[in-house]
């Protein structure tokens, strides 16, 4: 006759799974939240055309959103909101949009206008060079 694992075996090894499975998830956030290895220096983004004077565009990949506040000034800021790390959804009437607890952001500096965040976005370095718009 066979005998199976103890009771103290299973629990162990039960405990053990769950502390493994736990730390990994630690691990994954704050890997998650680095946002200075989106993009590549040089990398283009789009061009001037694409971008909406008033308005912006997000390039979710690099994680950047690029914005003409006025005719012929670009802006560029991190794409992820500085509430709780959600990518900002949309940019429309003068401001960059996260939809996951509504926070709203300043085209022209990336500056809070509607809380919950409470820091800016991050700007980001682009040139414009012609028509195109690349990560700088």
């Amino acid at each position: 006759m066979t005998q199976g694992p103890t009771r103290r075996t299973v629990l162990l090894a039960t405990g053990a799974a769950a502390l493994t499975a736990g730390c990994s998830e630690y691990g994954d956030e704050s890997s998650s939240s680095d946002e200075t290895s989106a993009g590549t220096p040089g990398q283009e983004l789009t061009t001037t055309a694409e971008i909406p004077v008033g308005g912006g565009k997000i390039f979710k990949d690099e994680q950047v959103v690029v914005t003409q506040p006025k005719d012929g000034e670009f802006k560029a800021f991190t794409s992820i909101c500085t509430h709780q790390k959600c990518p900002v959804a949309n940019v429309s009437d003068g401001t960059i949009n996260c939809t996951c607890h509504g926070s709203k952001f300043s085209i022209t500096d990336g500056s809070v206008t509607n809380p919950p965040a409470t820091q800016p976005l991050a700007e980001k370095q682009i040139t414009v060079t012609g028509n195109s718009i690349r990560l700088a």
